[in-house]
C-alpha cells in the first residue's frame, strides 16, 4: 500500500470530483493527477531522484499538495517545514534531512534568503526574485509516467516538535501513512462525501497524515485555508459546506474570544468536530457546544512518532470525561499504560502511555540510540504520563521529561499549571524545576499575567494551598510578558529551564 497508488485508484473512481478546493476554485481529482505528473518532472529536472528529500515549507496551498504529490511519484521523501520557522531552525532541518530541494511560499523568500546551507530552492503560490517559479515550470512539464514507489520506501520525514531540545526527524514509509490513513478513516467513520476543511499547518504531522491523508483514503475533497483566521476560518465552513474540520482547541475558542457571532454562520454541514494538541475541560466542553450548536466533538491524541495515531474520545464522553484522551486506542492501535515497574497501571495509577500501531515511524533519522530508546518490544515509549480513572479512561498529567522530584516526590507539572490556571490573575502558565542542592529540584512557575492584574506570591500560594499537596506548591514566581510555544502550543520547557 502506497500513496501514489491509492491516489491513482481515486483518479480513476472519481476522475470529475473536486479532490482540493482552494479560495473559491476546484482542482478535481484528474486535474490533480495531471499536475502531479508534471510536478515530478520539474523536481527531477533539480537533480532530485529516488530517495532524495524535498523539503516543502509553504501555507496550505495547492501548490503544496502538487508538490508532495510529485515528490512521491519520483519515490523520493517529502520534508514538510514549519513556515513560521527562521533561517537557523531551518538550516538544521535542511541540512539534518540532506535536502536536494526545497519548494517554499514565496513570501517566506526572506527567510530564504539568510539561509546558509545550500540547496536548490523554487517558489510557488508568490514569485520570489532570484528564483524559478515552480508553479510557471509546471505550466510547461511533460508528465512523468513512472512506476509508484514500493510499500515499504520512505515517504516522509517529519520533525518533532522539539520541546525537549532539537527536533528529531521521524523516517515513514508509504505504508506507514496510508495505514495510519485507514486508522483514522475508520475512527471517525470518514466516507467518499467528506468535505475536510484543512486550515491548521499541513506541515504538522495530524493535518497531514490523519485528515490530508484520511480523506485521500476514502476519496473525499480537501477544503484548503491558506492560513487560519477566526472569521476566515467560520466562513469557510458555511461557504464550502464543510463536514470535518480538525483543530487545536485555541482554533475553536478563539472566535468566541474576538466576540465574532458564532451563530451568523451556518455549521450545520459539520458532522464531526476534532480536536487535538490538548485536552478541555467540562466548562469549556459546554461552551463549544453551545457556541457551535453541535455535541459533535471528538478528541484525538497521538505522537508524530505513532503516525500520529493513538486515542479517541468520543463525543458521548466529552463532558462527563472531560480532560481524558479517552479509553481505548483507535482501531489497529494497541494501548498500554506502563508503571516504572514495568506493570500495568491500575485505576488511580499514573504510568506512561505506549502504543503499538503499524503506521508508527520507522525510527528517527540517523539516530540509532533515540530510537532503541523510544521503543520497547515494538512498542513506542510516549513519554506522556496518564492516570487511569475507575472506568479506565486516561487524564494526561505530564510528560515523563517534564517530572519534577522535589524531596522524593513526585510532581506532575501539568497538575501544577491547571491549579495556577485556574486563578483569574493568570492568563498563561508553566511549571519546571530548577535544580536544589537540598531538595533535588524546586518548583518554579513561570507565569503569564492577565491584563492589569499581578498578584504576590503569597496570594498564589495561599491560592493554591487549597488545591494541591504543599510540596506541589511553586517555591518560586518568576513574571513573563509571554511564554514560549511551537506553533501547535506546546510548552518549550527545554527554553524556559535554559533562562533559569
Amino acid at each position: 500500500m502506497n500513496i501514489v497508488s491509492l491516489f491513482d485508484s481515486n483518479v480513476r473512481k472519481y476522475p470529475d470530483k473536486p479532490m482540493l478546493r482552494y479560495a473559491g476554485t476546484s482542482h478535481t481529482y484528474a486535474q490533480m493527477d495531471d499536475l502531479s505528473r508534471r510536478a515530478a518532472i520539474v523536481i527531477a529536472q533539480q537533480g532530485v531522484k529516488a530517495g532524495d528529500s524535498v523539503a516543502v515549507m509553504c501555507f496550505n496551498t495547492p501548490g503544496f499538495m502538487i508538490a508532495m504529490l510529485g515528490v512521491w511519484r519520483l519515490g523520493a521523501v517529502v520534508v514538510p517545514v514549519n513556515h513560521k520557522l527562521q533561517a537557523p531552525e531551518v538550516d538544521f532541518i535542511l541540512a539534518h534531512a540532506k535536502a536536494k530541494l526545497c519548494i517554499f511560499d514565496g513570501v517566506l523568500a526572506p527567510v530564504v534568503q539568510r539561509l546558509s546551507v545550500s540547496v536548490a530552492m523554487l517558489s510557488t503560490d508568490s514569485e520570489a526574485p532570484g528564483h524559478a517559479s515552480f508553479d510557471t515550470l509546471l505550466a510547461h512539464a511533460d508528465a512523468f509516467d513512472g512506476a509508484p514507489p514500493e510499500d515499504d520506501v520512505i515517504a516522509e520525514i517529519l520533525y518533532t516538535s522539539g520541546t525537549t531540545g532539537r527536533p528529531k526527524g521521524c523516517l515513514l514509509s508509504h505504508r506507514n501513512v496510508c495505514i495510519g490513513a485507514l486508522t483514522t478513516a475508520q475512527a471517525l467513520s470518514m466516507t467518499r462525501d467528506e468535505r475536510t476543511l484543512i486550515a491548521m499547518p499541513l506541515w504538522h504531522s495530524s493535518p497531514l497524515n490523519n485528515w490530508m491523508a484520511g480523506t485521500l483514503y476514502v476519496g473525499g475533497t480537501l477544503i484548503f485555508l491558506r492560513e487560519y483566521h477566526p472569521r476566515a476560518f467560520l466562513q469557510i465552513v458555511q461557504d464550502e459546506r464543510v463536514t470535518l474540520y480538525f483543530g487545536a482547541p485555541v482554533s475553536y475558542l478563539l472566535p468566541l474570544q474576538m466576540d465574532l457571532d458564532v451563530a451568523a454562520f451556518d455549521l450545520g454541514s459539520v458532522r464531526a468536530w476534532i480536536y487535538g494538541g490538548g485536552p478541555i475541560g467540562a466548562d469549556t466542553a459546554r461552551r463549544l457546544t453551545s457556541a457551535y450548536r453541535s455535541e459533535r466533538f471528538y478528541q484525538v491524541f497521538g505522537m508524530t512518532e505513532t503516525g500520529p495515531s493513538g486515542t479517541v474520545l468520543y463525543p458521548e464522553e466529552q463532558v462527563t470525561k472531560a480532560g481524558s484522551i479517552g479509553r481505548v486506542a483507535a482501531p489497529g492501535v494497541d494501548l498500554r499504560v506502563v508503571r516504572d515497574d514495568g506493570r500495568e497501571a491500575r485505576a488511580g495509577e499514573v504510568g506512561e502511555i505506549w502504543l503499538r500501531a503499524e503506521s508508527a515511524m520507522q525510527g528517527y533519522l540517523d539516530d540509532e540510540h533515540a530510537t532503541r530508546e523510544a521503543f520497547s518490544d515494538g512498542w513506542y515509549r510516549t513519554g506522556d504520563l496518564a492516570r487511569k480513572d475507575a472506568d479506565g479512561f486516561l487524564f494526561i498529567v505530564d510528560r515523563n521529561k517534564d517530572m519534577i522530584v522535589t524531596g522524593g516526590e513526585n510532581v506532575y507539572s501539568k497538575e501544577v499549571e491547571d491549579a495556577l490556571l485556574a486563578h483569574p490573575a493568570i492568563k498563561d502558565a508553566a511549571v519546571i524545576g530548577r535544580p536544589h542542592a537540598d531538595w533535588g529540584e524546586t518548583v518554579v512557575a513561570m507565569l503569564v499575567p492577565a491584563p492589569g492584574t499581578q498578584p504576590d506570591a503569597a496570594e498564589l500560594s495561599a491560592f493554591l494551598a487549597s488545591r494541591l499537596a504543599k510540596y506541589k506548591i511553586p517555591r518560586e514566581y518568576v513574571w513573563c510578558e509571554t511564554l514560549p510555544r511551537t506553533a501547535t502550543g506546546k510548552l518549550m520547557k527545554h527554553t524556559l529551564r535554559a533562562a533559569l
